[in-house]
């Protein structure tokens, strides 16, 4: 049986192609500004190092919790205490939960919006106006209930690119937290490690200024003799007041240091109580002998400002797509009625579905203003991200350098501290054979534990080196690289 003729249906899909024609007509005329000016593209050519700095490298990257790797269980359970109860990270986690919640609200606005609407209200009608008697002139109340629907076709993108930016500041902000968290570990180490230099000096400072009392009373007792002058005692005397002023020096650098720990860890007077002095540990350092694409993935704050200049990249599409025409589908289905009794009858329903076409005619100075500072601020971000990658590098190499360098130090320094030994075995020989007095066993013995003091300054600068190192390389942070946010 042939179907019925309904001129509704059929001016309805009329209605539909000439509202999609006209669309089609109109974006021919659109006039979306161009580039003023070719855009930058990252160039991870730049994140290398110098050769012969590459010849030290080990080719290995930091671990995830790079910090055991100094088998400190004191060390480790401060790192983990503080990772544990930072405001900094609490305060990161917040801005990702708000990235979040703002992209889930940014797809919910570029799908399919449906609600239900329900109104009454009392009106009086015009008796001059529109509607004739009865209406006109006349006091009537209007009961309805709808379900109501509007679906945006997104033709030009503009929604899925508005949603893309939205997920790429969701990546940027949990990049960020990963920066804050690898920071807080590296802040604890860096206090850690120069609490214990710092009582490690200070004990050395004691040995000293005891030899040096040694050797005092030796003198005091050879000028008691006769056998020295009084100044040979007061000389040695300044140099016991100068050692003691250097230990108290070491010992309120190291409380500044107990208290910054403490502060790092949020906790009370308590939570520093069982920490001992432990000795230095050896070195640690890892760094590969390439860069490249690796340290952009292996750097949050990178991984953060590159997805920050997708996301830019991502705004500067929507807002190419909102010189277009937005076409949508709206409708609602309902029900409505002069009374109450009868809004629940069959007779009551009501419905409506078409297009609708929104056309930017108007306001092109508007788009033309938006669209320039979309792309003003994609250009900013890019310049900000290159010269991220050339800090990032350059952090690397100045760490890379001076480990170098300190390495070199400590080669030396093993050499003379090996000759100094020696001597002090072979005054101490000396001595219990009569052939040399206390005197020169003491000075053996000073020259010893100075140059013990001067490993502990290598050993201080080298921990720092190393763990500012680590953070230059990302400190165990890993992303892809490559992963780039879906604009379709």
């Amino acid at each position: 049986m042939p179907s019925r003729f309904n001129p509704l249906n059929h001016t309805f899909a009329l209605t539909v192609l000439m509202a999609t024609l006209s669309a089609v007509m109109l974006c021919s005329c659109v006039n979306v500004p161009a580039e003023p000016h070719a855009v930058a593209v990252p160039d991870a050519s730049t994140a290398e190092l110098p050769a012969d700095i590459r010849q030290a490298g080990n080719n290995a990257w930091p671990a995830d919790r790079w910090w055991t790797r100094y088998g400190d269980a004191q060390l480790d359970a401060l790192v983990d205490r503080a990772l544990q109860a930072s405001p900094s990270l609490s305060a990161a986690a917040a801005r990702v939960d708000a990235a979040q919640s703002a992209l889930v609200v940014t797809r919910a606005a570029a799908g399919a919006e449906t609600g239900v609407a329900a109104d009454v209200n009392r009106q009086r009608y015009s008796a001059n106006g529109l509607f004739p008697e009865p209406i006109g002139g006349g006091t009537f109340n209007d009961f309805s209930v709808k379900l109501q629907a509007r679906y945006d076709f997104d033709v030009w993108g503009r929604n899925r690119a508005q949603v893309a930016a939205a997920a790429g500041e969701e990546f940027a902000r949990k990049a960020e937290a990963a920066q804050v968290r690898e920071k807080l570990a590296g802040s604890v180490a860096r206090s850690y490690f120069e609490l214990q230099s710092q009582w490690a000096l200070a004990a050395n400072l004691r040995e000293q200024a005891a030899a040096q009392q040694t050797l005092i009373d030796d003198k005091a007792r050879r000028v008691a003799r006769g056998l020295s002058s009084a100044d040979e005692p007061r000389a040695e005397a300044a140099k016991l007041a100068d050692l003691r002023a250097r230990i108290a020096e070491a010992e309120a650098a190291a409380t500044g240091q107990r208290e910054a720990l403490r502060a790092l860890l949020g906790h009370g007077e308590d939570a520093l109580a069982a920490l001992q002095a432990r000795p230095l540990p050896a070195a640690q350092a890892t760094l590969p002998a390439h860069l490249g694409y690796e340290l952009l993935a292996r750097r949050p704050d990178l991984q953060a400002a590159r997805w920050r200049v997708e996301a830019s990249m991502n705004r500067v599409d929507a807002a190419q797509a909102a010189f277009y025409p937005d076409i949508n589908l709206a409708g609602s289905l309902g029900l409505d009625s002069l009374t109450l009794p009868n809004l629940l009858k069959t007779a009551s329903r009501t419905f409506f579905v078409g297009p609708t076409l929104a056309l930017p005619l108007f306001s092109t100075g508007t788009l033309k203003g938006q669209l320039g500072q979309t792309r003003s601020a994609r250009d900013e971000l890019i310049a900000d991200y290159d010269q991220r990658v050339l800090d990032a590098v350059r952090d690397v190499a100045q760490a890379a350098a001076a480990l170098q360098g300190l390495s070199a130090q400590a080669a030396q320094q093993h050499e003379a501290s090996t000759l100094l030994d020696a001597q002090q075995r072979s005054a101490q020989a000396r001595q219990r054979q009569g052939l040399a007095d206390r005197a020169t066993t003491v000075q053996a013995d000073l020259a010893v534990l100075r140059e013990r003091q001067a490993e502990l300054q290598l050993d201080r600068q080298r921990l720092q080196t190393e763990v500012a190192l680590t953070q230059a390389l990302g400190g165990g942070f890993h992303a892809e690289a490559s992963a780039t946010i879906s604009r379709n």
